[in-house]
């Protein structure tokens, strides 16, 4: 098998199922070895096999591909060491780290428990840390001693994580910080070889199955807009060596559709050059807001 990632070695966490499923499977197809990285849990994040990771690299092997199966957990400091070491033993390298697992624990605020909010963000936020921190520490290492880096780091936020979600408080945050952390990881590791973008994918999984039910049956056109094979060829292109040019970015994808979607910018500003009074604020405010464009809506709005 060969394509735009021939020879390249690439971690996909979350790759048992879904969205992550679909990378593994066409980074194979693209040439890559894939290291296959999977909990096995449900979809609330409770249990664990093996068996879904398992099932991806059989399928890998049919095509013709190489890839292995790892069962750690990506939000431990310990299995997020060993996934990058497993992808160091069975391959001798790594080039791309997609970071892709999670689970979600919906909850109104004012319901939500401590447990379901720590339980979200440290699967999606620290198990998005963790991996990078130790795959970035072994490229320092090898372009501090001159060896050859040109890696990549595809992230995955959401559209919740970039304009709120009623109802998902836990998971928008922890999509919101894993979109400043790409910011900060694409400036920090450049020098080291290592380009970082993020991507805010809509599609059908075991997570979304419930807002997207209407669309599960595949249109009379006969293309499936919320198939997660969709969101694949874009992480694979940005894994890819043709994408050297491009970091710190958040790309939009959902069926057909590519878009690229622009953080917090500074907008409008009054300065008077001396302390404000707090009476003088609601003129400049107003003023401050009739010149701004206006947010974008929070989903479930």
């Amino acid at each position: 098998m060969s394509g735009i990632c021939d020879g390249r070695v690439v971690i996909v966490t979350g790759a048992g199922r879904g969205i992550g499923r679909e990378h593994a499977l066409e980074f194979a197809r693209q040439g890559a070895k894939v290291v296959v990285n999977d909990l096995g849990a449900g979809p609330g994040g409770a249990g664990r096999s093996g068996g879904p990771a398992l099932e991806v690299v059989e399928e890998i092997h049919a095509l013709g591909g190489q890839a292995v199966a790892n069962s750690d957990d990506i939000a431990d400091w310990d299995g997020a060491a060993r996934l990058v070491k497993m992808a160091l033993s069975a391959f001798g390298r790594l080039d791309v780290l997609v970071n892709n697992a999670g689970f979600v624990r919906d909850r109104m605020l004012v319901s939500m428990t401590e447990q379901e909010w720590d339980d979200v963000i440290r699967v999606h936020l620290k198990g998005h840390f963790l991996p990078l921190r130790h795959a970035a520490a072994h490229w320092r290492e090898r372009s501090k001693s001159g060896g050859p880096v040109d890696a990549r780091v595809i992230n995955t936020s959401s559209g919740a994580g970039l304009f709120g979600s009623v109802g998902q408080g836990n998971y928008a945050a922890a999509k919101a910080g894993i979109a400043a952390l790409t910011l900060v990881a694409a400036a920090e590791l450049g020098r080291y070889g290592v380009t970082v973008n993020a991507i805010a994918p809509a599609a059908r999984t075991r997570m979304t199955e419930e807002v997207f039910a209407e669309m599960m049956a595949r249109p009379e056109s006969g293309f499936d807009a919320m198939d997660p094979a969709n969101v694949a060829p874009l992480v694979v292109w940005l894994g890819s060596v043709e994408s050297s040019h491009v970091t710190g970015r958040m790309f939009e994808v959902e069926g057909g559709r590519i878009a690229l979607a622009d953080g917090w910018r500074h907008g409008p500003r009054a300065d008077r050059d001396a302390r404000w009074e707090p009476a003088e604020i609601g003129d400049a405010v107003t003023k401050l807001l009739a010149d701004a464009p206006g947010p974008e809506p929070v989903y479930g709005v």
